[in-house]
């Protein structure tokens, strides 16, 4: 006989399916076989299979997905307590910092353990530095490292570039995938974006772009103009293909839909200066938008049109971006900022619970591209990657519970389990577990 592990917990919220009262789900070989009822489930596997049980205190869901961050600035967190004016005054203070000694590989392994310890599994960790490329692979972690490429110009990188970013990949440990990360409209040359486009789709790999995080992107790739601008031909910059010539006379999302970096491959981050027919685009190129509303407000950038984004449908997911722009690498605190932000947009619909949470988890499974097929994530249904956490929720009821996790963002994980095994068990939860052969 197969021995079966059933989880069972006052609550599960499989995301996808109905949530559960006294729930379990089961487990064999680190995927999921079965959820539903703990009676239910007891009667109908034990007739087949050795069974394990586990018994949780609190509310047990799909683990959650950062779908923006960097670990590696974990060391950083100075810069992400402070306050500032907006874009280009934050990335004052965060190359000052990025510029002095650090010790990249231990920086990014406290960020993966902080992101295990508040209930992730998966994660999107964009990285700039070698020594960074291993935090997910030495963690556990589900996800995609991204390797990020900027500050590259049309000239090196014909000399170079493809050559320089496809050792950076090779360099980077799986599992779990790699990715690409162009970093951004305003780092890159128009030619070097579109030749990176075309390196994902040769390779077929996923990839990442910031976009619309800065109030004057817009300026910047359809004019030449704008603070960013200023800014950049400051650092010496003033030859970049968009700035030399005067811009594209597109906005940032059609700019990059014009050079073929929009598609259901590609997830953006941030995506807060976009209106009705920006977000429309991003619907028909099937991109999601990982939103980050705690690392925008340290920043001082406007909040991203929650409301709109709900309610016109877009894909979305949540991240938390790196401590060098947040409080925390908790997600479900900037899913509790998200709820705040939504509401006070306007948005009045009695899903928003239940919209929010899955955002944090099937929304970023689907941002990476990790939603089906083997290794999916992101939801507790059979044929899934035993990926999911326990929360300390107060109430056995199931939507209070999940309203807590929502709206509170301070409900403590006690337990983090990726492929069926366990990365973070709270050593001082009161009655964690109980098992019976």
């Amino acid at each position: 006989m197969s021995v079966i592990t059933l989880h069972r917990s006052p609550v599960v919220l499989p995301v996808g399916s109905p949530p559960l009262t006294d729930g379990a789900v089961a487990v064999r070989d680190g995927v999921v076989v079965a959820v539903g009822t703990h009676d239910d489930l007891t009667a109908r596997l034990g007739e087949s299979a050795i069974l394990r049980h586990v018994e949780w205190a609190g509310t047990l869901i799909p683990g959650l997905v950062n779908a923006h961050t960097h670990l590696q600035y974990s060391d950083m967190a100075a810069i992400g307590r402070g306050s500032y004016s907006g874009f280009e005054d934050w990335s004052k203070s965060f190359q000052a910092a990025y510029l002095e000694p650090h010790d990249w590989r231990a920086s990014a392994a406290a960020g993966a353990q902080e992101a295990i310890r508040t209930g992730t599994t998966s994660v999107a960790d964009v990285v700039t530095d070698p020594d960074a490329a291993t935090a997910l692979h030495d963690a556990g972690l589900h996800g995609i490292a991204f390797w990020e490429v900027f500050n590259w110009k049309a000239a090196r990188w014909r000399a170079e570039g493809r050559t320089s970013v496809l050792a950076q990949l090779d360099r980077i440990p799986t599992p779990p995938s790699v990715g690409l990360s162009p970093h951004a409209v305003y780092s890159l040359d128009t030619d070097v974006l579109r030749d990176l486009v075309a390196l994902v789709a040769e390779h077929g790999l996923r990839q990442h772009i910031h976009a619309a995080e800065a109030a004057s992107e817009d300026d910047f790739t359809r004019s030449g103009a704008g603070t960013l601008a200023d800014q950049w031909r400051r650092y010496g910059h003033a030859d970049l293909q968009l700035l030399a010539g005067g811009g594209s006379g597109l906005g940032a999302i059609a700019y990059l839909d014009a050079v073929g970096a929009l598609g259901p491959r590609t997830h953006l981050a941030h995506g807060i200066y976009v209106d009705a027919d920006d977000r429309a685009l991003l619907r028909r190129r099937g991109v999601s938008v990982a939103l980050c509303p705690r690392s925008n407000a340290v920043i001082g950038l406007d909040a991203a049109p929650v409301a709109a984004y709900l309610d016109e449908g877009n894909p979305i997911a949540v991240g938390t971006d790196s401590l060098s722009s947040s409080p925390s690498l908790g997600l479900l605190d900037d899913v509790a900022a998200l709820h705040r932000i939504a509401r006070a947009q306007g948005y009045a619909r009695a899903d928003l619970h239940e919209r929010l949470l899955e955002a944090a988890t099937l929304g970023g499974a689907r941002a990476l591209g990790l939603a089906d097929g083997p290794g999916a994530t992101g939801t507790l249904t059979p044929g899934a990657r035993a990926d999911f956490a326990v929360f300390a929720t107060a109430s056995a009821d199931p939507l209070d519970a999940q309203a807590e996790l929502v709206e509170t963002g301070t409900t403590p994980a006690t337990a983090t389990f990726v492929g069926g095994e366990p990365l973070w068990l709270d050593p001082v939860a009161d009655g964690r577990e109980s098992i019976h052969v």
